[in-house]
């Protein structure tokens, strides 16, 4: 079966297009499920939570919906199974629980899914595969043939192979996921009833933010910081929101411990906080240069080529390029910065650092003269260019 997209009112930045019906005529969710709701501290996964979650999401596939499960909770099953009484610092100990724990994260949703006679299947991603332009591809085509043949795709980072990604959330792989697929919803399944204006916990008059925008500065005034003990880590799922946001996606932050959850949502009953995207999608193709999760080098631009760019939508030039930091080559994803280091967008750029160094700040006309020939005129083409 093949599934489409819906299709989504953009531009209206007023509370009329706050429509919670509209996801009624969805066709593809994202759903990420936090290891909070997933494991007992001492006891592993939580099969029952796991049971009540299959059954939902076999509801909604029932409405013609397919889903994309992203599923946290490796680590602490893997802890379990390797008699780890506490969580090690280790990142190779961390690695170790997750290989041991992915095993039988899979096996309990695949168990739960025979029941319905559904397959799911696992894929294991990485910040470096959706980096990679061809990789990137592989797994958007590879998700999506699942979804045809009526399988559930059940995504987790691949803890095994990487440092930085296993101290970090889910919420943002969900996201890309969403970026990915050109997903309807991405609905984050937390132990919180959404974000409220502070924390409920400490505040009796705390209130829930029912609806808002993905990328609003206010709503992550706030969220707080994501270490603090009341947030729920909301701050990360506020800017897995705004990602999403690129692809059209709506995003709900609700409770997943409420009973038929996924159902109110797609109800558009009074549930969790819903942030809808404001602004025109993006294509395909600046939506994964947008969502590369960790870049690391820069190019310094003026505020008159700062301007151009975020006012006018024309491509960077060398003359508007003042320094640079780090080493790339042809084709490399850099991060656009003003002087002070502020980051105002991203592009795939034309030449490499050492080809830069020697072209920044002069015309593109004096570009053959300095380098012996041109490549192109821009450093990054505007259609390889992503402005904030």
């Amino acid at each position: 079966m093949m599934y489409r997209r819906m299709k989504l009112v953009r531009g209206d930045t007023t509370m009329a297009h706050h429509d919670k019906s509209i996801l009624k005529g969805s066709k593809i969710w994202v759903i990420k499920i936090g290891s909070a709701l997933l494991t007992h501290p001492e006891a592993g996964l939580n099969n029952e939570v796991i049971a009540h979650l299959v059954e939902q999401i076999i509801g909604l596939r029932k409405q013609g919906i397919a889903v994309v499960l992203v599923s946290s909770g490796s680590i602490a099953e893997g802890l379990r199974l390797l008699k780890i009484n506490h969580r090690p610092k280790q990142v190779h100990k961390l690695q170790a629980a997750a290989a041991a724990g992915q095993m039988g994260l899979v096996h309990s949703y695949a168990l739960e899914f025979n029941r319905h006679d559904v397959v799911c299947a696992q894929v294991l991603l990485t910040h470096a595969d959706l980096a990679n332009r061809m990789r990137y591809l592989n797994a958007r085509r590879t998700i999506q043939t699942l979804l045809e043949m009526g399988a559930v795709p059940i995504v987790n980072e691949n803890d095994t192979v990487v440092t930085e990604e296993i101290r970090a959330d889910n919420d943002t792989l969900g996201a890309l996921v969403a970026n990915l697929i050109e997903a309807d919803a991405l609905v984050l399944l937390t132990d919180q009833h959404g974000l409220y204006t502070s924390d409920p916990r400490l505040d009796t008059s705390a209130e829930r933010v029912h609806l808002g925008d993905a990328g609003d500065p206010e709503l992550a005034k706030m969220a707080g910081d994501a270490a603090t003990l009341g947030t729920g880590g909301m701050i990360t799922k506020l800017i897995a929101a705004g990602k999403a946001a690129r692809s059209g996606t709506l995003t709900v932050i609700v409770n997943g411990l409420e009973s038929n959850i996924l159902e109110s949502v797609l109800q558009g009953a009074e549930v969790g906080t819903w942030l809808f995207p404001r602004a025109q999608k993006i294509p395909a193709r600046k939506q994964w240069i947008a969502g590369q999760a960790i870049l690391s080098s820069q190019l310094l631009i003026d505020p008159g080529a700062a301007k151009v760019l975020q006012n006018e939508g024309r491509s960077l030039l060398p003359i508007g390029v003042k320094g640079l930091k780090g080493e790339f080559v042809r084709g490399d994803i850099v991060s656009v910065c003003t002087l002070s280091g502020e980051e105002i967008g991203r592009g795939i750029v034309n030449y490499t650092s050492a080809e830069a160094r020697r072209i920044i700040g002069r015309s593109s006309a004096e570009i053959k003269t300095v380098l012996g020939y041109v490549d192109d005129p821009e450093m990054i083409h505007r259609d390889n260019l992503v402005v904030d």
